[in-house]
């Protein structure tokens, strides 16, 4: 079949694309090749989509444009079957300095997207939400029920984001998935989470570096489980109209990860600390209940298990990844 991967270049969407290219289909990547970070990492996500292609028998086609271009994203809308929406201005932190940018890229983008598959014979679309929508936890885990009410411009563009897919879906009866997704990680992710930055500094012979006390918890997903989610979906209308958590259920301190991964690594390193950044959320937690009942969603890497897996990693591409990570 012919699926559309917007973003398809970047950490989330590579990953989709290669899996897909690898079980046979047809791949088309639309990235705009956005420099919010090396665009270094952006051509290995394609090089590997490319040769998943080869090795699967399917096939993988880039396309260099942007989401907010609705002409071109009518082009390839129409031609897919399945559209895996990824694409998006990623940063909490760029959003607060930049926020008209993160409403035109997320928001207009996203309904460029949505209008295309409307007026197409598109089977689902399938959107990137994020954990940001929850903002200040009045509970934990969140469950899709709890209150949405972002601290960010980026939460809020997603919040945004979710609610015009949902509405696809109950006003044109386009079938349409939203997912939360919870901080997630694992081989080629940005150079710039606090994961890769931790094994880096270590692996150098640095201190890693906490922004605030290091209280605050983290629910990460690793990339394996993210794809497994969207994968289901290509087999199933069980989730056609809802917005669902795609997370671990298994938090963490920031402070504890960091430990963790020095005693890994470099034990005889102390921790250092710098001042938080006021946009980032105070805790994630995820409940995936629903994700669970809609699709069978079940986590299988906790986060002590991926560390360790993105550790080994990183040793083994350390030539070309570790620059990346250092200038950014």
């Amino acid at each position: 079949m012919q699926i559309l991967v917007t973003g398809g270049a970047g950490f989330i969407g590579g990953h989709l694309a290669e899996g897909f290219a690898r079980d046979g289909h047809d791949v088309v990547v639309l990235d705009s090749f956005e420099p919010f970070y090396d665009l270094g990492i952006k051509d290995h996500n394609v090089e590997a989509g490319r040769n998943a292609a080869e090795d699967g028998g399917g096939s993988y086609e880039l396309v260099r444009g942007d989401i907010r271009d609705d002409d071109l994203v009518a082009e390839h809308v129409t031609d897919a079957d399945y559209v895996f929406h990824q694409a998006a201005q990623a940063g909490v932190r760029s959003s607060v300095e930049e926020p008209e940018k993160v409403t035109e890229i997320n928001v207009n983008g996203t309904l460029n997207v949505l209008e295309a598959a409307r007026n197409s014979d598109t089977e689902r679309v399938v959107v990137a939400s994020s954990s940001s929508v929850y903002g200040k936890p009045e509970y934990l885990p969140y469950d899709e029920d709890h209150p949405t009410t972002p601290v960010s411009p980026y939460g809020a563009s997603k919040l945004a984001e979710e609610q015009y897919t949902r509405v696809y879906n109950e006003v044109y009866g386009l079938p349409t998935v939203a997912l939360r997704y919870f901080t997630v990680y694992g081989p080629r992710m940005r150079p710039n989470m606090a994961i890769s930055n931790f094994v880096s500094r270590c692996m150098n012979d640095e201190p890693p570096v906490i922004y605030g006390d290091g209280e605050q918890t983290r629910d990460f997903t690793y990339i394996d489980d993210v794809l497994r989610a969207n994968s289901t979906l290509l087999d199933t209308d069980a989730a056609d109209g809802e917005i669902m958590n795609i997370g671990s259920t298994d938090n963490i301190a920031i402070k504890t990860l960091a430990e963790e991964i020095r005693d890994q690594i470099a034990p005889q390193l102390d921790l250092e600390y710098d001042e938080r950044h006021d946009a980032d959320a105070e805790h994630t937690h995820a409940d995936i209940s629903k994700a669970n009942e809609r699709i069978g969603y079940e986590p299988t890497t906790t986060i002590r298990e991926g560390v360790e897996q993105f550790t080994e990693w990183y040793a083994e591409n350390r030539d070309w990844y570790e620059p990346l990570v250092r200038n950014s």
